[in-house]
């Protein structure tokens, strides 16, 4: 099993299942807005798509959607590709569409996450949902809470890939993990700790060597492979 970092939260997997991406963000630096009422006010995304974005869609088996927001995915994947994602995304995805959608997988689990703190921010942003296979569980967007230590007692994962950065708007706390959650990630478990989520939005405002200082957290860069493979 391997982890390929594309950019920000997009990844490409190697499963038992075949190939498997993960939130695609597949557009050029720069053609959007930055997020509004957010720090640093630059068009998105920072930097560039590594490689083309047709040898990311390449020999696709499925892909992995675990929410709507522009930064986690945009309308440049192709139309017949085969989506695994949660109930409340799936009708939209549909509209746009996407003629292979579903909400469940025989061989992945579902986990849900709070994208925010306080109860209006995680209103406003709606449901998110992480998914583990192989053992391997991608929290998504989402805080340290709840959810996530159930994910990580029920699922027992081997690895765990968490979104970072301190996203956040203006005033507000955390949207996604900062470095304090990911600490906390690290301390409930004795899983490898994958971060990624960072230096590609203009709100993810925590910077990869942040991260590098936690011990036994791995921050891949963009176009990283990382070795999957559980302990032996």
């Amino acid at each position: 099993m391997r982890l390929r970092l594309v950019r920000h939260a997009t990844l490409l997997l190697e499963t038992s299942l075949g190939r498997i991406l993960v939130d695609p963000m597949l557009r050029a630096a720069g053609t959007t807005p930055p997020i509004e009422n957010t720090p640093n006010p630059v068009p998105n995304p920072l930097v560039q798509l590594p490689m083309p974005a047709a040898d990311v869609v390449a020999d696709v088996d499925l892909c992995i959607v675990t929410h709507l927001h522009g930064d986690h995915f945009d309308d440049l994947l192709p139309s017949d590709i085969s989506i695994l994602t949660q109930p409340e995304s799936a009708d939209e995805l549909r509209r746009r569409g996407y003629r292979d959608v579903s909400t469940t997988h025989s061989s992945i689990g579902m986990t849900r996450g709070r994208h925010g703190r306080d109860e209006s921010t995680v209103t406003a942003l709606g449901p998110v949902s992480g998914w583990v296979v192989d053992g391997i569980y991608i929290a998504g967007d989402t805080v340290w809470c709840d959810d996530v230590e159930r994910a990580l007692r029920e699922h027992d994962p081997h690895t765990v890939v968490v979104n970072a950065g301190g996203a956040h708007f203006l005033g507000g706390e955390p949207i996604v993990m900062d470095v304090a959650d990911v600490r906390r990630v690290r301390e409930a478990t004795d899983a490898r700790v994958v971060v990624v989520h960072l230096e590609a939005i203009n709100h993810c405002v925590e910077r990869r060597d942040v991260y590098r200082a936690i011990d036994g957290v791995l921050v891949p860069d963009d176009s990283e492979t990382i070795s999957l493979l559980p302990p032996s």
